[in-house]
């Protein structure tokens, strides 16, 4: 049953983008009511880090506008996006933690009801291709769906909050300066919200300015040490400027009950591939010292720990990625001494000035 539902609920996601990219009116869509001629808004300059890649979101269909931008951020931070009111975007992605979440393992919502996996942040998100632990949406600006519907996250409707973004005074003025007449459509809705995620770029981190010699900018020695160990055994997952491949992997984590009788088997609960089982996505380390805590489902609290598990604690399966096997057996064979360097590098992934930046900051 759990499989048939998560599939059913990827296959409407596919079907609503289909819907909301149509144009007209027929079929009871939202209606496109086309701005007004003199509607000229001001264009956002969003800037790509110079050591990064090319982004994967095509901007050419939601082209970046200061209003657009102020737009998705009160949407954000505005608990309207919930049954009851309580819950907003930034209730489980705060800025101070790099939009992800560090009071619970995993996700808590609406009645302070559990959820079963850890709250990844949504910094960088202009080069995602694949969203969530599971990768079950593959688009940006349908990710605020699945919250939205989630019963033990927002646990609302769509329609439902676009009626109650359409019935709140506030937001006539804000849609209007940001697409030339009032209307709430969804496009629109999701349109702005992917407008405010995409200005989360933290790409201003210790080690950006080392990678591009800004400032004479120097890592410790142990930092030092830290980057060459990381290189040797971690950036074949945690790639490039990004720090993650974004791929699907098994990193020997054992196998947990998250209810009485369910397993979280990860990417196989999408694709029913074996190959998938137990399989979650590569997140991203930057920033990682302040969004404990760690894995998909929360368990380990200390990059410490996280360490401990890849040395000690892999658990060996079909489906346990070979780069943890390298050695002849699972794990990686590095020492105490070593774990402390490679900790003091993550450190310097630590974006100072994208935390504490005001205009990620609630109005």
């Amino acid at each position: 049953m759990r499989r048939r539902q998560r599939f059913g609920l990827v296959a409407s996601l596919v079907f609503f983008g289909l819907v909301t990219s149509c144009k007209t009116d027929s079929g009871g869509g939202d209606p496109d009511p086309g701005p007004s001629v003199e509607f000229k808004p001001t264009p956002y300059a969003w800037k790509k880090p110079a050591n990064f890649p090319d982004p994967v979101y095509n901007f050419s269909k939601n082209t970046l506008t200061q209003e657009g931008v102020a737009l998705g951020k009160a949407l954000f931070y505005d608990g309207l996006l919930s049954r009851d009111g309580t819950i907003s975007c930034a209730f489980c992605h705060q800025p101070s933690a790099a939009f992800a979440h560090t009071d619970h393992p995993v996700s808590h919502g609406i009645g302070d009801r559990i959820g079963t996996r850890n709250v990844p942040g949504i910094q960088n998100v202009a080069w995602g291709s694949a969203f969530f632990w599971d990768g079950g949406i593959n688009d940006l600006d349908l990710l605020p769906i699945s919250p939205i519907q989630n019963p033990v996250e927002m646990g609302d409707s769509l329609k439902n909050v676009l009626n109650k973004v359409r019935n709140n005074g506030q937001y006539r003025a804000l849609f209007k300066a940001a697409y030339g007449t009032e209307e709430v459509t969804t496009e629109r809705f999701l349109k702005a919200l992917s407008q405010f995620m995409l200005t989360m770029v933290s790409g201003t981190s210790k080690y950006d300015k080392y990678a591009r010699q800004e400032g004479g900018t120097q890592l410790t020695e142990s930092e030092q040490r830290g980057l060459t160990l990381f290189r040797q055994n971690c950036a074949s997952c945690h790639q490039g400027e990004l720090f993650t491949d974004g791929s699907f992997r098994n990193n020997g984590l054992a196998m947990r009950l998250v209810n009485s009788s369910d397993y979280d088997l990860g990417r196989y609960l999408i694709t029913l591939n074996l190959d998938d089982y137990n399989k979650f996505r590569v997140p991203s380390l930057r920033n990682v010292e302040r969004t404990p805590p760690y894995m998909h489902d929360g368990r380990f609290q200390t990059l410490e720990q996280v360490l401990n598990h890849y040395v000690n604690g892999v658990t060996d399966s079909p489906q346990l990625d070979p780069l943890l096997k390298k050695s002849g057996s699972a794990g990686l064979p590095l020492t105490r001494q070593q774990q402390q360097d490679l900790i003091a590098f993550l450190r310097t992934l630590t974006d100072y000035e994208f935390l504490s930046d005001r205009r990620f900051q609630p109005e």
